[in-house]
C-alpha cells in the first residue's frame, strides 16, 4: 500500500438503469466503461481518457443485509493498512459495519460501514488496484467532502477509526460559527467535513464527490439533454462554480469548473 490511510481512493456508483447511466455519464464526461463480467456481477471499470475513475454496478433488485433494496447513490471509499483491523476499529468507535470484509480477487480488500452519524463510508485495502488515477482534466474526481450535522463526533470517528489529520479552515470564532476542516493542510488534502447544521437537512448530508468540467454553462445543458436533473446551484465559490445534480436514477453528485472560481480560496 503507497497510499496513506485515510486518504480518499475510490469511488463509485449504484445505478437502477444501467444503459441509461452509461449513456448520461459517457455523454457529461466522455467516461468510458468496462464490464469485468459475471464473476464480478459486471461491475464496470469507469475510465477517463484512459484514466481510472472509479466503478459503476447496477444494483436493480438487490438488497442491504438489513433486507431494503439497495438505493441508487455515489459511494466513497478511504484508503486502509489493513481492512480487518479498520473494520474492528469502525465498531469500537460507535459505527457499524454494513459489508464486510471481504476479497474482491486480487484487486484488494473493501469493507462497507456507517459511521458514529450514520453516514455510509467504504473502506480499501489495495491489491492490484491501488484507486482512482487523478488528472485534474474534466471529468475527473477533484474532491470529496462530508456534510454532516454531527462534526464532533464525526470528527472523533474520522480521527480514530482513520488517522485523519483534520485541520480547521480558516479562524476559529463563536461555537456555532460555520466549521469546515479538511484531512491535512489545504496543499495535500484529498477530502473535507463540513458542519452543515443550518445548511441542509438531515436527511441530505453524507459523503458527496466533486467532478471537474471545464465550463458549467455547457455541462448544465448537457445534464438536462441526457435526462438528469439540476438540484442545486449553480453556485460561486473560490473553488469553481459548483452544482448539485442527479442522474438518471437519482444518484447525486457535484460539479466545478474550476476555471470559473471567484474570491480566494
Amino acid at each position: 500500500m503507497t497510499t496513506t490511510t485515510g486518504t480518499s481512493t475510490w469511488l463509485d456508483a449504484s445505478v437502477t438503469d444501467l444503459a441509461a447511466a452509461k449513456t448520461f455519464y459517457s455523454g457529461l464526461f466522455g467516461w468510458e466503461f468496462e464490464d469485468l463480467g459475471e464473476t464480478f456481477n459486471h461491475y464496470h471499470l469507469i475510465r477517463n481518457d484512459g484514466a481510472l475513475v472509479g466503478g459503476l454496478m447496477d444494483v436493480t433488485g438487490m438488497t442491504c443485509p438489513a433486507g431494503d433494496p439497495l438505493v441508487a447513490e455515489w459511494g466513497v471509499y478511504l484508503a486502509v493498512d489493513d481492512v480487518d483491523a479498520r473494520a474492528a476499529k469502525v465498531t469500537e468507535n460507535g459505527g457499524t459495519v454494513v459489508v464486510p470484509p471481504d476479497a474482491i480477487g486480487d484487486s484488494g480488500r473493501m469493507a462497507i460501514a456507517l459511521d458514529a452519524t450514520g453516514a455510509t463510508i467504504g473502506l480499501w485495502q489495495a491489491g492490484d488496484l491501488e484507486g482512482f488515477e487523478f488528472t485534474g482534466s474534466p471529468g475527473c474526481p477533484v474532491w470529496f467532502e462530508l456534510m454532516t450535522h454531527q462534526f464532533d463526533a464525526a470528527s472523533a470517528f474520522y480521527t480514530a477509526v482513520f488517522d485523519a489529520h483534520l485541520v480547521a479552515m480558516g479562524e476559529p470564532m463563536e461555537e456555532d460559527s460555520f466549521r469546515y476542516a479538511t484531512n491535512g493542510s489545504s496543499d495535500s488534502a484529498s477530502w473535507g467535513m463540513c458542519d452543515a447544521t443550518g445548511v441542509m437537512p438531515a436527511e441530505a448530508t453524507g459523503w458527496r464527490i466533486y467532478f471537474a468540467v471545464e465550463a458549467s454553462e455547457p455541462a448544465l445543458a448537457r445534464v438536462t439533454e441526457l435526462g438528469g436533473k439540476i438540484l442545486d446551484g449553480p453556485v460561486d465559490s473560490p473553488f469553481g462554480r459548483i452544482a448539485t445534480i442527479a442522474d438518471p436514477s437519482g444518484s447525486t453528485f457535484q460539479i466545478s469548473a474550476m476555471s470559473e472560481a471567484v474570491g480566494e480560496a
